[in-house]
């Protein structure tokens, strides 16, 4: 089987992490965020998968060369000179999504993060016999998102609705898609939508089903998104009672870190962390709903809470870092320094503290 990540934008909803790393290569629960789809992929026997990518494409490949070889799969890339939307890239990599076999192949959008049954989507697939099956969840308040209008007990997806201001349904797109081939016919190489112009139409003619997501689903493309998907990936790993969740005396609720990383005494961490390789947090320091990217340095009695402190960054002593702080790639933060909701791009020393939400460039 093959599979096709919609790799796509600059990420700018990310900034400032995306201003090192392209987003699927930003770090996610301890490894880049496509990592988890990827893998999901080859533990079901996907053998290849494309990246339709239009942006800083050299760096995809080489980082992913290396899981290539770790997990034998193969990795190829497919090439935007110009933004297609959402169903070009299909159109545009269709040589290498062809083979001849008449096997259907996935679509998924590289920032959403979920337990992937693409097991059960196969099965799904298949039971149905439509042209097209899409993942869809249920969410809270519908009107924010394009909802998918469905009959519930065969899952044939009758229309969709945009934004509706009068409740049709509760279940939203998740991104993950499993397509026949001759889906593909229907695509023209023009920058064009998958969700407005290509579902809509198989719809029409009764070949497109969807699947409710089991477990937990969440678009992780903004940081505020990105916290809550941390908390519910942890979640879901305690669920499964994962070896990988860490426990202590100093640990409350879910948190993980990198077998690397070094913690001094009296720290509490937790819950919803995440500390990365080669991490050093230093005695006495406090950690919750956060994210601590490789090679950071987190200094005695600081503070961090609802906040991304990125790549070898540092944060001085009595810091407190909070309110949806995200630090770029190598900031420094002084000592006794507060900062409530700063963006704060790579290569910054903050010296004085940051009393409001704002960009430090």
């Amino acid at each position: 089987m093959k599979a096709l990540i919609l790799v796509g934008g600059f990420g700018t909803r990310l900034r400032p992490l995306t201003l090192s790393y392209p987003k699927p290569l930003v770090d996610f629960a301890n490894k880049p965020m496509i990592l988890h789809q990827i893998e999901a992929l080859e533990a079901i026997g996907v053998t290849e998968v494309v990246l339709a990518i239009s942006y800083q494409p050299e760096g995809m490949l080489n980082f992913l060369k290396e899981f290539e070889k770790k997990l034998g799969i193969k990795i190829t890339c497919s090439q935007e000179t110009e933004p297609l939307g959402t169903a070009g890239p299909l159109a545009l990599a269709r040589d290498y999504l062809v083979d001849g076999s008449g096997e259907p192949f996935f679509v998924l959008n590289s920032d959403v993060i979920s337990e992937y049954p693409l097991k059960q989507m196969i099965e799904f697939h298949k039971s149905h016999g439509g042209e097209a099956s899409i993942m869809v969840t249920k969410v809270d308040e519908p009107s924010k998102y394009g909802v998918v209008v469905m009959e519930e007990s065969t899952g044939q997806v009758e229309r969709f609705v945009e934004k509706p201001k009068l409740f049709v349904g509760n279940k939203i797109n998740a991104g993950i898609y499993l397509l026949d081939p001759s889906a593909l016919d229907r695509i023209e190489l023009r920058p064009t939508s998958i969700e407005k112009e290509v579902f809509p139409k198989i719809a029409k003619e009764k070949k497109l089903y969807a699947m409710v997501l089991p477990g937990f689903w969440m678009d992780i493309g903004q940081p505020r998104d990105y916290i809550t998907g941390l908390r519910l990936y942890l979640d879901s790993l305690k669920k499964k009672s994962s070896p990988k969740l860490s426990f202590g005396p100093h640990i409350i609720g879910n948190v993980l870190v990198d077998e690397s990383a070094t913690i001094g005494e009296g720290c509490l961490i937790g819950p919803d962390v995440a500390i990365g390789p080669r991490c050093v947090v230093e005695s006495g320091v406090r950690l919750s709903r956060c994210t601590v990217m490789r090679g950071v340095r987190i200094k005695k009695h600081a503070c961090i809470s609802s906040s991304i402190i990125g790549w070898h960054s540092t944060v001085g002593q009595w810091a407190r870092v909070e309110n949806m702080t995200i630090l770029g790639e190598d900031v420094h933060v002084g000592d006794e320094i507060y900062t409530n909701g700063g963006v704060v791009l790579p290569h910054k020393e903050i010296k004085s503290s940051i009393l409001k939400p704002e960009i430090v460039m």
